[in-house]
């Protein structure tokens, strides 16, 4: 079998991805069960071929050598690729539990983005690479599945949450242009990361994300991308009671929205938890410390306050709705930030994640 094999099938969850997600977004325009049960099955379809590239992936880095061999999770590709498979395996088990199936219309996308992004940006290296000295420990998958497991969680919350505000504000709300900014700008970085596709990924020719857009060379496409993305997040504002009024009409209630938030973040916490504390054994056995301060180390931290803060505020001071669906998604904001943005803006020991 060949060494591409897991590219392969890498792409067609990719694709089975985007497809789950157009019919979950079509689903919230016509309300067609049958259009919802070709989501779900582009969604298990597409989980099913991940599962395989990620398990031909970890199968034939042993192939090449037992000092090579390891689980697939050391680089930038192979650890956003399973943090993506990681999000929509927690979405299946939330979409079996409450039988709703709008909710992958605000969950589909986080994974579809996180494939589109390494499969597209040409300076992410897609090659099976030796693990660096510091990473050969059964510590490893311990730290990884965990961390990533409460990622995912995590990532669940945020989709849900952003149904809560949507459908609990309204025009006079302030919390209104919060929301609305937020689907305006996912729904800007999946047309520039088409675009990219488009573009840059025949000719492999982009060194950075968004080149095909916002960092275009050619200064009449970077200003119609600006525009451009004005126009949708004005577009939005101008739409947003139809999306709220759309959403009411999925059976979708306040108190069970705040529930799937709450119960995600309450599975993620004592998860992103472990990670940290296995983290840190790890540390000690690789560096000779428990702690050091490093990037990823520090927003590791400040996630896991945000997240304890969550927790202390619904417990301690009773916070429901709008305060908790806003601290749920600012958290998971400083969860991208502490993956992604350490890893590509940062320098440290775990710098060996960032791209090339």
């Amino acid at each position: 079998m060949s060494f591409d094999m897991n590219i392969k099938f890498f792409w067609i969850a990719t694709f089975s991805y985007l497809g789950a997600m157009v019919f979950y977004l079509s689903y919230l325009a016509f309300r067609s069960k049958s259009v919802a049960t070709v989501a779900t099955g582009l969604t298990y379809f597409g989980f099913l071929a991940h599962t395989i590239a990620i398990g031909l992936r970890w199968w034939e880095s042993y192939q090449m050598g037992q000092d090579i061999g390891h689980i697939p999770v050391s680089n930038l590709f192979e650890s956003m690729s399973f943090g993506a498979w990681t999000i929509i395996l927690i979405y299946i088990l939330v979409e079996l539990k409450y039988k709703n199936k709008s909710f992958g219309a605000f969950v589909m996308p986080v994974a579809f983005l996180a494939l589109a992004y390494i499969g597209v940006a040409p300076n992410i290296s897609k090659d099976i690479e030796p693990l660096v000295p510091a990473l050969k420990s059964y510590w490893l998958h311990i730290h990884v599945i965990t961390s990533f497991l409460g990622y995912a969680a995590f990532a669940i919350s945020f989709g849900v949450s952003l149904m809560y505000l949507i459908i609990n504000t309204d025009e006079k709300d302030a919390v209104y242009g919060f929301w609305t900014t937020c689907v305006g700008l996912i729904i800007v970085v999946l047309v520039a990361i088409g675009v990219d596709a488009v573009l840059l990924g025949k000719a492999g020719s982009g060194k950075h994300m968004l080149e095909g857009t916002f960092r275009n060379e050619a200064p009449f496409v970077r200003i119609i991308s600006y525009i451009g993305s004005v126009a949708v997040l004005a577009a939005c504002w101008l739409s947003g009671m139809r999306i709220k009024e759309r959403l009411m009409s999925f059976a979708n209630t306040s108190e069970m929205l705040d529930e799937v938030g709450y119960k995600t973040i309450a599975i993620g916490f004592p998860l992103l938890t472990v990670g940290i504390i296995t983290g840190a054994v790890w540390a000690n056995a690789a560096w000779g410390t428990y702690w050091g301060w490093d990037p990823k180390e520090t927003w590791s931290l400040i996630t896991w306050l945000m997240y304890a803060a969550y927790l202390h505020a619904r417990f301690t001071r009773g916070w429901r709705g709008k305060r908790a669906a806003i601290l749920s998604m600012v958290g998971f904001l400083a969860v991208i930030f502490t993956y992604l943005g350490v890893n590509l803006l940062l320098s440290g020991l775990h710098s060996y994640g960032a791209a090339d």
